[in-house]
């Protein structure tokens, strides 16, 4: 069963944004930040906590978090599409709400696109801050290409004979009526258990849940993307981490650190969710990069 995740030291709702964003805060202040982007879209940040509390690193870093729109506790007006501009102008807005400067981001699958996203803005639109330093773990495919072999080999894994055997054990349990709570915390296990190396780790994954038409609005608003191309020449202070058992391609992540001219960290028997499968690998490739990268505390 996942770990309890503990309270913020501070939250609140946006102010400056379309739509309300929630947002929280864990860590002590006058630290370097680290602002961490949930995966999606469509999702909220409770699903990478307890375990990404790590980059507090004793106290070493004040961590935000937010909902982005139509996720968690970011609702959003049904009859407004949510598109990846909606996206990136709100990350813009809650970076400069929140003081967010020097702008570390910590990207975690749609997450790390999303900052991808943004960069690439940034350099269009100087009104956005420019990021200082980008940790991309398990970047979403970064194509149109990547994404369609990710979707097949997602669905071949969903049918594999062990998470099918998985299911028929479920359906024979009895738990259904037995423990109602319980059969959705397992439900809900099988039901991302083709993004895990071994499907069996995916029990301590925090559960979440996805807005589908929030998913849906966002990647149709991508169209025919092919977010590498636009990467090239980027000079931003980056790091990608991926496993090796991703669904999502790993040529995806390899041809984006290409592009940036950075180091791609692949991490052996992990899949999609490195924090919950392999999280001793993936902060020490992490944990490097943030101390070598850190910027001066500005008083």
């Amino acid at each position: 069963m996942p770990k309890p995740i503990p309270a913020p030291r501070e939250d609140g709702f946006t102010t400056t944004t379309q739509s309300p964003l929630y947002w929280a805060r864990y860590g002590e202040v006058n630290r370097p930040k680290l602002l961490v982007l949930h995966g999606g879209p469509g999702a909220d940040h409770c699903y990478l906590l307890p375990q990404m509390l790590h980059l507090e690193g004793g106290e070493k870093y004040e961590l935000i978090f937010y909902d982005q729109r139509g996720g968690g506790r970011s609702k959003s007006d049904a009859q407004i599409p949510i598109t990846w501009q909606s996206h990136v102008e709100d990350l813009g807005a809650v970076v400069e709400e929140l003081g967010l400067d020097p702008l570390s981001i910590v990207g975690y699958s749609w997450g790390a696109m999303l900052a991808l996203l943004y960069a690439v803005e940034q350099e269009k639109n100087p009104r956005l801050r420019a990021p200082y330093r980008m940790a991309l773990i398990n970047p979403a495919p970064l194509t149109r290409q990547y994404r369609r072999q990710f979707e097949a080999e997602f669905n071949r894994r969903q049918q594999s004979p062990e998470i099918q055997r998985m299911r028929d054990e479920l359906a024979a349990s009895g738990l259904r009526e037995r423990d109602p709570e319980a059969y959705r915390q397992r439900a809900f296990e099988l039901g991302v258990a083709g993004y895990f190396s071994d499907p069996r780790k995916a029990t301590d994954l925090t559960p979440f849940r996805v807005v589908g038409r929030v998913q849906q609005s966002v990647w149709e608003s991508l169209g025919d993307f092919d977010l590498i191309r636009q990467l090239k020449g980027m000079k931003i202070p980056s790091i990608i981490i991926h496993g090796r058992d991703d669904p999502i391609p790993l040529a995806s992540s390899r041809e984006a650190a290409r592009a940036l001219g950075t180091n791609l960290v692949v991490l052996d028997e992990s899949g999609h969710v490195p924090y919950v499968e392999q999280p001793d690998r993936l902060f020490a490739a992490l944990d490097p990069f943030l101390d070598e990268t850190n910027p001066p505390v500005r008083s």
